[in-house]
């Protein structure tokens, strides 16, 4: 694995890319060119790696601030021993290219873990280097993440209850994780150690100090579910979810939620009406919903705008890598559940709209709202807006 002193620093991923498919630079040598790929993983600052097997060998692409920007491709005959190393890497089966595989690479102390994960395809397998957080340390508070006042006044005040579920909805790459382990630490960090916090993921991707954090493992028999029914048996106090995936994680995550502990998990939703529907669809009856909720957040993030850039005129500079952002701003909207107002619009066959005009009542912005007021004030570009939210349902 690279280290800081690693010879390739400095060096741009498409000139190495170009070297590599050349046979200059690396000589086609697969630890090197590994080593080099993964250091630049890191000085990107890019959260994933891709590499995708094609007919002609891998291309390489980077995720920086949730986008993919394609670096470039490696030949067939170097691409082989590139996959065979990563594979060695992490731990992996090196013969066996016909299931899906999972490990992490050793790396070195001041650097955060990477995930390595295999997909087999039409034209060889495909693999995706994820940086993980890592630890606690690289990670705020609550009032850190730069939440929308009214999303973080309702945060606040479920965080100040003893019992029931707070949600954390939104696609993939919105923020959720790093959101959950923000309360999560708040919580620890008021009670300063006299509350038991427990969590169960899949898999673990910040190490907490104070919280017993488990990870499953289904092919050993330990999956979320069993996990969950003998993680309450350990009178925890607060219990981080990592994810409600299914009807039955649903149902014993809202059990949880209802006999006496505080839930903080994640739920893939656009949005919060969205958020209830697919609970109820998932068989939490309307009145243990409103009965176990403290909250549901909804939230996305956009890129903001380079210095070089303005909302009308997107150009690109060395700093930002030519794509006009850098960094990225969290939206977002909450509901206190337990509201009368808004309780009373939680049943089996409730209105969207009325609940979206109740929510906005209680000055609860929506997402779009939150986007172009970002647009207006030069925080972000439109064409972002579009990409993160898509465009606006005509009547």
């Amino acid at each position: 694995m690279p280290d800081n002193d690693s010879p390739q620093e400095g060096r741009r991923p498409e000139s190495l890319l170009n070297d590599a498919s050349a046979g200059r630079g690396p000589s086609g040598d697969a630890p090197e060119i590994v080593d080099s790929l993964i250091h630049q993983t890191f000085e990107l600052g890019a959260s994933d790696m891709h590499l995708l097997p094609m007919a002609h060998g891998l291309r390489v692409h980077w995720r920086i601030d949730g986008v993919l920007h394609h670096a470039g491709d490696l030949p067939k005959a170097v691409a082989t021993h590139v996959v065979t190393r990563l594979k060695v890497l992490a731990d992996l089966i090196t013969y066996d290219n016909h299931k899906p595989q999972e490990g992490r690479l050793r790396t070195s102390p001041d650097r955060p873990p990477v995930r390595v994960t295999t997909m087999p395809t039409l034209f060889g397998e495909q693999i995706v280097v994820r940086v993980l957080p890592g630890n606690a340390h690289h990670l705020g508070r609550l009032g850190d993440l730069g939440m929308p006042e009214s999303a973080y006044q309702v945060l606040s005040e479920a965080l100040r209850q003893t019992t029931g579920a707070i949600l954390i909805a939104g696609p993939a790459g919105s923020g959720k994780s790093t959101t959950a382990y923000a309360l999560i630490r708040e919580i620890a960090a008021a009670s300063t150690g006299a509350r038991s916090i427990a969590s169960l993921e899949d898999p673990v991707e910040i190490v907490l100090p104070g919280v017993a954090q488990a990870q499953a493992a289904p092919h050993a028999g330990f999956d979320m579910h069993t996990g969950l029914r003998a993680l309450v048996r350990q009178d925890p106090e607060v219990i981080l979810l990592g994810e409600i995936r299914d009807d039955e994680s649903a149902k014993l995550a809202f059990q949880a939620a209802l006999t006496g502990q505080l839930l903080v998990t994640t739920f893939h939703a656009g949005d919060i009406a969205t958020a209830i529907t697919r609970l109820i669809d998932m068989g939490i009856p309307p009145y243990v919903l409103k009965g176990a909720t403290q909250a549901i957040v909804v939230q996305r993030l956009l890129r903001r705008l380079c210095e070089c850039s303005t909302p009308d005129c997107i150009v690109g500079c060395e700093e930002c890598r030519g794509a006009g952002h850098q960094g990225r701003v969290v939206i977002a909207e909450a509901a206190d559940i337990r509201h009368p107002d808004l309780a009373d619009e939680i049943r089996g066959d409730y209105d969207r709209q009325r609940l979206h005009g109740k929510l906005h009542d209680h000055g609860s912005s929506s997402l779009r709202e939150q986007a172009e007021a970002l647009v207006e004030q030069g925080v972000t570009s439109r064409l972002e807006l579009e990409r993160v939210l898509g465009f606006p349902h005509k009547d």
